[in-house]
């Protein structure tokens, strides 16, 4: 109930605040229509995916400026999957799904490619009619180290992986991986899975991207007790993961079968008595080059996984220690602004935001350069926040970037 007060009183004050703020009669610059604009030759290393689930699309935005570079269509599913980005072919791939009658009737499932310049589709393959579909849109599809493979996962109810190769444009594999999901690529023909009985896959695939063989590790966390999320983070064939109860568990795929490591805790004994957890949709964000992991944290107790957190929590992987603590903006009056008149960065946006309580984040990533920003949203404000990865700093926020979802995707 607490935060569906929040989020109550959010609805009747920030009601009343916009009929204060809007500004009759305020003019308009006229909007430059007709220009067709072409994406550089690589993607900039501050750019953003931002999925929408209302508007079915995933637009672009460069983080240095706040500007949307464009955007890509998504199809009738939960939540935009994410967009795949290939600089070798420089191509973008999305797995949409539609239906013959609007929302019903006959379904397919394509994985549409996109010219990653024009952002025109340029080709699609057909999929089985099962693309898995979850209201975060992560680990569902995943393009291999070299750029030729991507998996999608299926659920049917039964799982199985799909596999496509780009070179030829075409579904090789439908591989069966009962009782595993999630991908989790680790490798040119590898990919990792989770499994419901506490252990994991590795998936490997033959030169032209027919199953070759699935290797199992030993039971290493408990599904019941304990149970890890699917939102990992990658560095080479590692990958992290951490559990409702904070601890986080380091697995490889590098190998023939998984190994992983015993876990440690991202929380102290105290910290656990005071309620701190994981909290949010995509919780995790790592820095490879520091070292650093993010993880969006919670001060709800036991269950409280999924709600926003109002803290990021800064750790220090090779020592297993936490070295900082960075407050969430609060992303209110951004997301407010534009549609009441105001400037958020203004004294109406300053009260505003002051008045309000700060709802916190559900999801972060983190790009992969030397000055590092991290991005941060939440999943029912549309709006952005901007940090400096190693500073904490808040450089900006990023407003009108759709109305609701809870994906973030560095290309």
């Amino acid at each position: 109930m607490r935060r569906s007060g929040k989020l109550l009183g959010l609805m009747v004050l920030g009601v009343g605040l916009l009929a204060l703020a809007v500004r009759a009669g305020a003019e308009l610059p006229p909007e430059d229509v007709g220009q067709v604009m072409r994406l550089p030759e690589t993607a900039g290393e501050h750019w953003l995916w931002v999925p929408d689930r209302l508007f079915r699309h995933s637009a672009l935005f460069d983080g240095d400026t706040g500007r949307m570079l464009g955007a890509i269509d998504s199809g009738l599913q939960v939540s935009p999957r994410a967009p795949l980005w290939s600089r070798a072919r420089n191509e973008i791939y999305n797995v949409d799904t539609t239906y013959s009658r609007g929302h019903r009737g006959e379904r397919h499932d394509y994985l549409v490619i996109y010219d990653s310049r024009s952002l025109e589709v340029k080709g699609e393959v057909e999929l089985p009619p099962k693309a898995a579909d979850t209201g975060t849109g992560i680990a569902l599809v995943g393009i291999l180290d070299g750029d030729r493979f991507i998996v999608v996962l299926n659920q049917s109810p039964g799982s199985s992986v799909s596999v496509v190769d780009l070179e030829t444009r075409q579904m090789v594999a439908e591989v069966q991986t009962a009782g595993c999901a999630a991908v989790f690529p680790a490798g040119p023909s590898r990919f990792g899975m989770l499994c419901g009985d506490g252990t994991a896959i590795n998936v490997h695939l033959k030169p032209n991207g027919e199953l070759d063989r699935i290797r199992r590790s030993a039971s290493f966390f408990d599904v019941v007790g304990d149970p890890i999320t699917e939102k990992g983070v990658r560095d080479g064939s590692t990958w992290w993961f951490a559990s409702f109860e904070g601890l986080l568990y380091e697995v490889s795929f590098g190998s023939d079968s998984p190994t992983p490591k015993a876990p440690w805790p991202l929380f102290s004994n105290e910290e656990l008595e005071e309620g701190w957890r994981i909290g949010g949709a995509q919780h995790l964000a790592y820095h490879p080059s520091t070292k650093r992991l993010y993880s969006v944290t919670d001060q709800g107790g036991p269950g409280s996984h999924k709600d926003p957190g109002e803290e990021i929590w800064v750790y220090d992987l090779p020592a297993k220690r936490k070295i900082d603590v960075f407050s969430a903006p609060n992303l209110i009056a951004p997301f407010l602004g534009p549609q009441a008149g105001f400037d958020a960065e203004g004294t109406v946006g300053s009260i505003l935001s002051f008045v309000l309580p700060n709802m916190g984040v559900h999801s972060i990533a983190v790009t992969q350069d030397s000055k590092p920003l991290l991005f941060m949203r939440h999943a029912d404000l549309g709006a952005v926040g901007v940090l400096d990865a190693l500073s904490g700093d808040h450089l900006r926020d990023i407003d009108e970037t759709g109305l609701s979802g809870a994906l973030l995707v560095v290309p």
